[in-house]
Order: structure tokens, then sequence, then C-alpha cells
């Protein structure tokens, strides 16, 4: 579903901090781009009534946000009190991070760098490392595996790793492009393990798969029809997704996450 050209993942994610990371909340830089704010909005909140439950913790602990792009969680978190590093592969990206960050008065409690997640090395741990929308990206398998080994290098002994990505329980092949890959449920537990995690606990967070094929549609009709039936799906699905998204987790386009280091063992 892709309109940008994509020269290298950097370039394509240029591209769209370039044109959007500025824009309103900066969702289209993010989330869907091209899309509508209401659509967007959509898949924020989605994934904020998923997250929200890991995304609280004590005063102080220290956070990795991977593939944190212009902030969004970074700064919820540090406003709780926590202390947030923020790695993105886009220079724009980052420095609409830190923008946001200054605006909203948590720049003291964040901290923002370019960085590759399959070449992470920041010689530390942190207590909680979260990774929102950013593995479906990394189209290679080896790669994608490589920067799971790099992000659970960073956790902290006790630490848990909050994962949120597209992870359709069957392999669906339909919406991937040159910067989107769909991996299974199944395939992404089998990089955790072999990364050394546990997977604790795993929620839906989208089960209104309805929307996708609209999305399609919204990109190739003509704005007159495509706006009302994209309008349309998302009405019909912000109460699906909303009230029962973490309890319908096999029919959920996206899936969260949560895991540990494998010798603590999972319950």
């Amino acid at each position: 579903m892709s309109s940008l050209p994509v020269a290298s993942l950097a370039e394509y994610w240029e591209n769209r901090a370039r044109s959007f990371a500025g824009a309103g909340r900066g969702l289209a830089a993010v989330c869907s781009f091209g899309m509508p704010a209401f659509y967007n909005s959509l898949i924020h909140h989605s994934q904020r009534l998923a997250l929200l439950p890991w995304l609280d913790m004590p005063e102080g602990s220290t956070v990795l946000d991977a593939g944190c792009g212009v902030g969004r969680w970074s700064r919820l978190m540090a406003a709780r009190g926590a202390l947030v590093s923020g790695v993105d592969l886009s220079p724009v990206m980052i420095g609409e991070a830190a923008r946001r960050a200054r605006r909203e008065g948590v720049a003291d409690r964040c901290r923002f760098r370019v960085g590759d997640l399959a070449a992470l090395r920041l010689d530390r741990t942190f207590d909680r490392i979260v990774a929102v929308t950013v593995l479906q990206h990394i189209l290679d398998e080896a790669a994608a595996g490589e920067a799971i080994r790099r992000l659970a290098e960073h956790l902290a002994p006790a630490g848990r790793m909050v994962v949120l990505e597209a992870a359709p329980a069957r392999e669906v092949r339909d919406y991937d492009h040159a910067a989107f890959r769909a991996r299974t449920s199944g395939t992404y537990l089998s990089l955790f393990s072999r990364a050394g995690l546990a997977c604790l606990h795993m929620t839906g967070v989208d089960p209104a798969r309805f929307k996708l094929p609209a999305v399609v549609l919204y990109q190739r009709l003509p704005r007159l029809l495509g706006w009302p039936l994209l309008a349309l799906a998302s009405a019909a699905a912000a109460p699906i997704d909303w009230i029962a998204g973490r309890r319908l987790v096999a029919r959920s386009w996206h899936k969260l996450f949560v895991l540990a280091h494998a010798q603590e063992g999972a319950p």
C-alpha cells in the first residue's frame, strides 16, 4: 500500500518524516501515511489501549523506545516519570521527537538519537523496552532476527520488552509492500525464542480487519467515493477494536507481545 518511492528503508522513513512528522500530531508519519486524520487517530487509539497497561512504570524507570518516530510513546512515558531513550532510523523523526518533548516540558527526561536497531549498541540495559510497529518494516528475516537479538541484549535481567506489530495468526500477503511485511504471530514467537526471549503475555489490538480492504479502496477510488467508504468502515471498526480488541487475539491484525528473558520462565 506504499505510494512513496523506496530506495532504502532509511530514505523511506526520511521521506515520510519530511512529509508528515511536523503535521498535527505527526500520526501520518508513524501510522498510515496519506490517510485521513480520523483513520490514523483510530489506529493510534487502538494501539494506546493495548499499550497503556505496560507504559505505567515506577518513577525513574529506564525505558528504550525502539523506533520512536515522533516520540508519541516516549513523551507519554516521560510525563509519567520514566527516563526514556528514543532511537529511530530517521534524523528528521528524531528532531521532531525532541522538538515535541521540549514543547511538552518533558525534554529533561527524554534523550533521542539516530540508530539502526539491527546494529544497536548503547552499552547499557533498560527496565522496559517498547517497540511499536518497527519490526514489520525490517523485511529481511535475518536483519529482523538481529534487531530482536540486539534489543534483548539491552533488556535488564528483570526487565520487560513490549512489542506491537502486524502479526496475523495466518500468513497474509495482500498488504505487503516495499517497506512492510506482515509476519505471522508464530513467526514472531519463533524469532523471540531464538533471541532468548519468552512471551509472557499476548493480546489483540484491532480485530475489525474489514477496514483493511477499505484502506486499499480509499487509495484507488476517487476521493468522493473513497472517503465516505473509509469513514463508514472506521466508524464500524472503532467500537470493536476499542472494546474487544485485547480479548480477540486470534482475529487481530496487530498483536502486542510482552517478553522477558527466557531464563525467568513464562508463567
